[in-house]
């Protein structure tokens, strides 16, 4: 949606391109991953003005922020 590289989203989040791979490569599955990594690519993906919505039980998604 943001139309960031994965390199680029690495840096922006301030975490290892080597890792953002690796949290890429889980799928559909819980990312394995420190909290405070998630925390950073939240923060990142929230400043580019996407919206986290739902929760896995009904649904999550992204959109963008209204």
């Amino acid at each position: 949606m943001t139309g960031l590289t994965v390199r680029a989203l690495a840096e922006k989040s301030q975490i290892a391109f080597s890792t953002l791979v690796r949290l890429e490569s889980a799928g559909n599955e819980i990312p394995p991953g420190n909290i405070e990594t998630l925390r950073k690519l939240i923060r990142t993906f929230e400043q580019a003005g996407i919206e986290f919505i739902g929760t896995p039980e009904s649904g999550a998604g992204v959109r963008w922020k209204p």
